[in-house]
């Protein structure tokens, strides 16, 4: 790949990128990151496999922003992108056994057990609302 089209797509999808950490997010894009902070995250930890793909657009990324809203959240805040950062999103799904990779995906882990998890095809043919309200459900049950 030609580093012109690498700082390409490295631009075209930084906005994407943005929707996420502006709302305080933190966005791990190796897999050494993410062995640094998930399996030692005590209590609750969100974690959101951003992707360049419409509904992560029209649903994900702003049903995640809604539910960022709510008075009971998680303790940590977690994003990687798939198709971008492969190796660091790769090891973040390890995480999400027995479900099978999907982007976009929103998890939910206590103590590092998986308590939540969104698939894609629960985000594409729903509203960024019911997104944010079956996340703020998940925060109420679990997050306290």
């Amino acid at each position: 790949m030609s580093m012109s089209f690498e700082r390409y797509m490295m631009n075209s999808v930084q906005p994407m990128r943005d929707d996420l950490t502006r709302l305080g997010i933190q966005e791990l894009t190796t897999p050494e990151e993410v062995e640094a902070k998930i399996p030692t995250a005590s209590g609750t930890t969100l974690i959101v496999i951003n992707s360049v793909c419409g509904c992560a657009a029209g649903q994900c990324r702003p049903g995640v922003a809604d539910a960022l809203q709510h008075d009971v959240l998680p303790d940590h805040l977690y994003t990687v992108f798939a198709g971008q950062d492969k190796e660091a999103t790769a090891k973040a799904r390890e995480y999400f056994l027995p479900y099978p990779p999907s982007s976009p995906s929103i998890a939910l882990l206590k103590d590092g057990e998986l308590v939540h998890f969104i698939e894609r095809h629960q985000i594409e043919n729903r509203s960024a609302g019911d997104i944010a309200a079956d996340l703020t459900s998940a925060f109420d049950r679990f997050c306290r």
